[in-house]
């Protein structure tokens, strides 16, 4: 009982959150950092959550967001339903061993039902469909009314970044924000952008056709290594050491910047002895920028990342083959803060692309990019797997009335198991109404009858579009979201069904909890 209440409870919190007229939680820490989302996976990382049953939600939201990146509150929602359900049927002396068995078989029936009935292919709806899906995941958060301009974006920067093999690494796309202006000025941008500065202000602004060296080491002026002492018996040859510490770095300035090299980005330090040399040699340079941003760079460019100029033989050399090449590299201002903006070869094989996201401040940009990347992660799933199904609570009522059915073929103990989890399904369709304000009751009555008439005439063809019919949240009735663009990837649905139902069977598994008692140190005594 005490688990069934702490999931419920944790339900509660988000249920509200579900959908596009879902509502935005505001969180506030211990020194005062406030985060306003929707967003069900970020509300219950913040969340300072105890009780261990409903520490399973936490961990069910932050696996649908690892492996689906969408769909986090509809999990935890159903995920309690369904424990709420089990709870009474125990009450009513149903064993849970025969709930699980239920439960299971229900899912597994599902899952077929979605791969057979209810999933299209992308291929039959091209670009717009991948912009509809993105539309779909936006739809509930802060960039709702602006999905128009984000969802192209999103969808020009998966194709930019797909890779011959069809796998999208979302990685390779940076997401950049930038302070000021509004959000319908964000861009996309073919290359990569650095939020930094050049090392000298004397330096070139614009390189065009640039040849890039990537640094992983100092270019300061050298030092002996530590614990190494040099005994000077004459004052003069002090001044001789300085000077040759300089000669040293000049020199393999020198051997870089001859190869051909007119932009060096390092992520170590360049100190003001390289930076003055540099200028003069009319070279860009970049300093302290992170690993992981470099080996993106390296990678979009054909650069080799060099750890060192030392060879076998003691010598010092650079080879122009390890450097890379790009259309142009410039620094810009956006905002109070000036930025590298790298443009991407046009033959590279590893493209990377940014997205530049404007803002009034920082809580929206913050809720920006975990808008932006709940629609990438759903654009992935969607081009690798290839198969969408319609949203608005289509999917869940479909099942529901398909598992009702089934449940009645079936019989024997499996039955009551299988008929509430088609009644558990029906709470997304439910919240959903219910959050923007509809009569729940009318609207889920009505899509029931919809998808029951579907599923009666199976062998007429006309009947076969009200597979896709859900709500329609904005007028308060039940339209085709196949033909209205609602879409979400089918993977999305199936995981969900997947994770919520084996989040519920890891819960109703256990049947007390017993707190471990802490180890006592044993007080050493004196002898």
């Amino acid at each position: 009982m005490a688990n069934v209440m702490a999931v419920k409870a944790l339900a509660n919190i988000v249920k509200t959150s579900l959908g596009p007229q879902g509502l935005d939680k505001m969180m506030v820490d211990e020194i005062g950092d406030v985060t306003v989302t929707n967003d069900g996976a970020t509300i219950l990382k913040q969340m300072e959550v105890e009780h261990p049953a409903a520490k399973v939600l936490v961990q069910l939201s932050q696996l649908q967001d690892k492996e689906v990146g969408d769909g986090t509150t509809s999990v935890v929602i159903l995920a309690a339903e369904l424990l709420t359900k089990a709870y009474e049927l125990i009450r009513n002396k149903v064993h849970p061993s025969n709930i699980i068995s239920g439960y299971k078989k229900a899912m597994r029936e599902s899952i077929k039902f979605i791969e057979k009935n209810l999933t299209v292919k992308t291929e039959d709806l091209g670009e717009v469909g991948l912009q509809n899906v993105a539309k779909t995941s936006m739809s509930s958060k802060l960039i709702g009314p602006e999905h128009d301009l984000f969802a192209k974006m999103c969808v020009q920067a998966v194709q930019q970044v797909k890779l011959g093999t069809g796998k999208i690494p979302i990685k390779n796309i940076n997401i950049t924000m930038a302070h000021g202006k509004s959000t319908l000025d964000s861009s996309f941008f073919d290359g990569y952008v650095l939020r930094m500065s050049r090392v000298s202000q004397q330096m070139p602004i614009r390189v065009d056709k640039p040849v890039i060296a990537c640094l992983d080491f100092n270019l300061n002026k050298f030092r002996l290594a530590m614990g190494v002492q040099v005994l000077v018996n004459n004052p003069k040859n002090l001044e001789e050491i300085r000077k040759r510490e300089m000669d040293i770095l000049k020199e393999r300035l020198d051997l870089i910047i001859s190869a051909g090299v007119n932009v060096i980005v390092t992520t170590l330090a360049i100190d003001d002895c390289a930076s003055k040399y540099m200028v003069t040699r009319g070279i860009m340079g970049l300093r302290r920028v992170d690993k992981h941003e470099l080996r993106r760079i390296a990678k979009s460019t054909g650069a080799t990342i060099v750890k060192t100029l030392a060879n076998n033989d003691g010598t010092e050399s650079f080879d122009i083959s390890l450097a890379g090449h790009a259309e142009a590299i410039y620094e810009k201002n956006l905002g109070d803060i000036d930025y590298i903006f790298l443009e991407s070869p046009a033959n590279t094989k590893n493209k990377v692309c940014s997205l530049v996201l404007r803002g009034a401040n920082e809580y929206m940009l913050d809720e920006v990019d975990r808008s932006i990347h709940d629609a990438l992660c759903a654009l992935k799933r969607t081009v690798e797997s290839g198969s969408v199904v319609a949203g608005g609570g289509c999917v869940e009522s479909s099942l529901s009335v398909y598992l009702d059915k089934f449940s009645n073929e079936k019989g024997g103990k499996d039955q009551i198991p299988i008929f509430e989890f088609a009644e558990a399904l029906l709470v997304i369709p439910k919240q959903l109404s219910n959050n923007a304000a509809q009569d729940a009751t009318e609207l889920v009555a009505k899509l029931n009858c919809i998808h029951n008439l579907a599923q009666d005439n199976t062998a007429d063809s006309k009947f076969q579009i009200y597979n896709y019919s859900g709500l329609d949240l904005k007028g308060g009735k039940i339209r085709n979201n196949l033909e209205a663009g609602v879409l979400e990837p089918a993977i999305s649905k199936i995981k969900s069904l997947k994770f919520a139902t084996e989040a519920a069977i890891t819960i109703l598994r256990i049947d007390d909890m017993i707190r471990i008692a802490p180890e006592k140190e044993e007080i050493p005594h004196r002898h």
